[in-house]
């Protein structure tokens, strides 16, 4: 288990927890469950009061967990027959965008989403999960191919931010990102994002210009990280902890303020420490929401996804 900052003291006791059992394993005469178990008790009710009422900050932080699961494992758990569709047919192919057709619940579907990885090797295959502007055309392509067929699209939004890099400039970052944004309200076909980690900026809403968004529990969604608008704002990247109760990026600042849908809870401690209940928590909301879509009419589709970023702004502004 990777600990975050906030999480020090829940170490402390998680740690004589386990070196406790691993002088047991050492000595098979001493007894110490009773006080390991103690000690259990004690952790579980720590991690209960520490996630009771976290701040903006420490959200962003356990948003960014590298334990947390990602793009590709909620496709690996969720999703049946998932057949990746690679390239953009004009550059390359994209890493940090996973895309293909699949089956959920046994319907077909689209299927895309930012992959950040899962260790070092995969993390510079995936590019950190900052698509390139090949990423944001794939995704075109497929939801293009989406509302060719009739396929209900789902999206799994995990990105700090589009790649700001020279090549990705070059090759028209920012047009690539209006055009995706623009391709999510023309589609006719039911549009679902969970923000599974970070929302990031025009990176994430070139995916979740949607129908319906939800966002799990301890995740982020911004038009900056709290970083960047430090350093904008204040000139100083280290204010970022007043710069994240600012932007109202929680979950639940964006459900009053009209931006998302709903909420998804997580398991005690966030998603990374149940993955596969935070997985499937994920995946009953997506039924749920594909559900509540399932009747309307593509023309009604376009005109309801318009008119409900249209309306962004209008609600609890004075909250």
């Amino acid at each position: 288990m990777n600990y975050l900052e906030f999480e020090k003291p829940l170490a402390e006791i998680e740690g004589k927890a386990e070196e406790l059992r691993a002088l047991a394993r050492k000595n098979e005469e001493m007894d110490v469950e009773k006080e390991a178990a103690a000690l259990d008790r004690k952790a579980e009710q720590l991690l209960k009061d520490i996630y009771k009422d976290l701040n903006a900050w420490r959200k962003c932080q356990v948003a960014r967990h590298p334990d947390r699961p990602h793009c590709k494992d909620y496709i690996e758990r969720l999703f049946t027959e998932y057949t990746p569709l690679a390239g953009d047919r004009g550059f390359a192919d994209d890493h940090a965008v996973m895309g293909g057709l699949a089956r959920f619940n046994d319907q077909p579907v689209v299927v895309i989403g930012h992959e950040k990885g899962h260790d070092t090797k995969s993390r510079i295959e995936r590019n950190f999960g900052m698509a390139r502007p090949e990423g944001y055309r794939k995704a075109i392509r497929l939801m293009d191919l989406a509302h060719r067929f009739g396929l209900p699209v789902i999206t799994l939004v995990d990105t700090p931010g589009a790649y700001p890099g020279k090549g990705a400039e070059e090759r028209g970052q920012s047009e690539a990102i209006a055009r995706a944004t623009q391709k999510c309200l023309q589609i006719g076909v039911p549009l679902i994002t969970v923000v599974i980690g970070e929302g990031g900026s025009g990176g994430a809403v070139a995916f979740a210009t949607a129908n319906k968004i939800a966002m799990l529990e301890h995740s982020i969604y911004s038009v900056i990280s709290p970083e960047g608008c430090a350093s904008i704002l204040w000139k100083d990247a280290e204010k970022m902890k007043e710069a994240a109760e600012a932007l109202r990026l929680t979950a639940q600042d964006l459900l009053k303020l009209g931006i998302i849908d709903r909420i998804v809870k997580e398991p005690v401690g966030g998603a990374q420490r149940g993955r596969d209940e935070a997985i499937d928590a994920v995946g009953k909301a997506i039924e749920a929401m594909l559900k509540e879509l399932s009747a309307k009419k593509p023309d009604a589709l376009v005109r309801e996804r318009r008119h409900k970023f249209l309306d962004m702004g209008s609600k609890g502004l004075a909250a």
